[in-house]
């Protein structure tokens, strides 16, 4: 049986050579799944913020069928195109 000694040196060059793979795998990360600066999917109160209404308001809306949204797991959902949508169809001329 053989006894090893680690050094410091040993134990720096690990260290290194994990640094290194670590800065390795978060430049693939950045350059496979770059993050979209907007969300597609928004929540409810994200809604009222972008819209400046109410939960109320934004509940009739669901009620009424005028706001498309999806529920999963107790969150409810909206399609931030179907939110933009909305809008542009409601546009009024002055």
């Amino acid at each position: 049986m053989e006894i090893s000694i680690i050094t410091q040196e040993d134990l720096q060059e690990l260290k290194d050579s994990i640094l290194s793979s670590l800065e390795s795998l978060k430049e693939e990360l950045v350059t496979q799944s770059p993050l979209s600066p907007d969300p597609v999917l928004l929540k409810s109160h994200q809604v009222q913020r972008m819209l400046g209404i109410s939960p109320g308001t934004l509940q009739n809306m669901r009620v009424n069928g005028i706001m498309p949204f999806s529920k999963v797991g107790g969150v409810i959902f909206y399609d931030k195109e179907d939110i933009l949508n909305i809008i542009d169809d409601n546009k009024q001329n002055v």
